[in-house]
């Protein structure tokens, strides 16, 4: 028997896009195959923080009362420590939504939830393990993808082809698209450090002497970022490890002890940070969403939010031209039209504050330079930057609310 198959509609890539918008589809009733290129969704330092816009959204599809208790810890407010001086940060408590706070999660732990609740759909298959290599075109029009899997080389005939599959997309790669890159002077490199014994995991950035911190909350541990000059990670690890232990314990004095116990540069993972978009984001049987339309900086944690509002815009756009087989290429645009302006809105704003508060210090771990009349606006306008960053952080420019209905027998 032939393992090549037909759907309605194949999502290349598991992640928060691809498995939002599978559920999405199957729980309106359209057939949806998911193609996740790995076993697991085991990835470390990937996107971790659920804003509040995506929180509402499980609130609306009945899913936040099981997501709830997987968070790691929640966030009312995210608080930055300036040179050893506490400060407020983004304020959520006056956001429109049921949560008014970020929850940090593994996103592994998403994946899992969502993909477990969409498999008690009859219209939906995650198939892992399995990549998509190539585009399948007749007659101009995309009809399907090639795949690699467990069943080797075959085929998935689709009406629609999404592709979700990130910032590295195969499938963006097959059509010649090339996203347009903004410029970006920073890199950033992950690692993992133990929780000191009674720490409140409440201050999120760090900053001092130039150099910058973020330690993202987990149970046990933190999520640490250190930022750097792009390209500049060659340089670091010339100085040593020790060198860059006794900086992270610099920057962050509650991580001093936990910074010494870093192994070595195995354990530091180095992010290319990317800004960028695609100026098309379909044709006739395709479409991009997420990172494989619109790379984001990992500031403010957006990147994950913007891809599941994709998801939703999606289905909400997509869902009934898919059940009467009327999809064309309009109905795509129309996805576009929706979702590109603020996702660009958001691009601005970090390219914006890139060019504010990074500087092109000769140093390459020194990069954080605040300018005199950007602390002056800050104290002056405190209350109001707080709740204004709280709304453009947490909720973004357009955000979506379910409207599709449960597929009814």
């Amino acid at each position: 028997m032939s393992p090549n198959v037909q759907t309605t509609v194949c999502v290349a890539g598991g992640g928060p896009a691809g498995i939002f918008l599978g559920y999405l589809l199957a729980r309106s009733g359209v057939k949806v195959i998911v193609v996740e290129k790995h076993a697991d969704f085991l990835r470390d330092f990937r996107g971790d923080t659920i804003h509040p816009s995506t929180l509402e959204l499980l609130y609306e599809l009945d899913l936040l009362e099981e997501f709830l208790p997987i968070v790691d810890f929640r966030a009312e407010q995210l608080k930055v420590n300036f040179e050893g001086q506490s400060v407020d940060g983004p304020t959520f408590a006056h956001l429109p939504t049921h949560c008014k706070f970020i929850g940090f999660v593994p996103q592994w732990d998403l994946l899992n939830l969502l993909s477990e609740k969409a498999r008690e759909f009859p219209a939906f298959e995650l198939r892992m393990n399995t990549k998509a290599t190539d585009l399948i075109r007749e007659n101009g029009k995309v009809v399907g993808v090639r795949c690699e899997g467990d069943q080797g080389e075959y085929e998935i005939r689709a009406d629609l082809v999404v592709g979700a599959d990130g910032r590295g997309s195969q499938l963006r790669e097959a059509t010649d698209r090339k996203p347009v890159e903004k410029g970006v002077p920073i890199d950033v490199l992950w690692f993992r450090l133990d929780r000191p014994e009674n720490d409140d995991g409440h201050t999120l950035g760090w900053f001092r002497q130039n150099h910058m911190l973020v330690t993202i909350p987990r149970r046990t541990h933190y999520q640490v970022a250190m930022i750097i000059r792009k390209g500049a990670f060659p340089q670091i690890q010339e100085a040593g490890i020790q060198a860059f232990r006794d900086s992270v314990a610099a920057t962050c004095p509650p991580l001093a002890a936990s910074a010494q116990e870093l192994g070595g540069w195995d354990e530091v993972k180095l992010l290319t940070v990317q800004i960028n978009h695609l100026e098309n984001w379909c044709d006739e049987g395709l479409l991009f969403i997420g990172d494989a339309a619109h790379a984001m900086s990992p500031m403010g944690g957006v990147g994950i939010n913007l891809a599941v509002q994709d998801a939703v815009a999606t289905a909400n756009l997509l869902v009934e031209p898919l059940r009467k087989g009327t999809l064309a290429l309009r109905d795509l645009q129309a996805v576009q039209a929706r979702r590109s302006p603020p996702a660009r809105r958001m691009q601005w704003v970090q390219v914006r504050m890139h060019a504010m508060i990074f500087d092109n210090s000769a140093s390459p771990d020194k990069t954080f330079s605040l300018p005199w009349y950007a602390r002056t606006f800050a104290w002056l306008f405190a209350p109001w930057l707080r709740r204004k960053a709280g709304k453009v952080v947490g909720m973004g420019f357009q955000p979506e609310h379910i409207q599709t209905q449960p597929h009814q027998g």
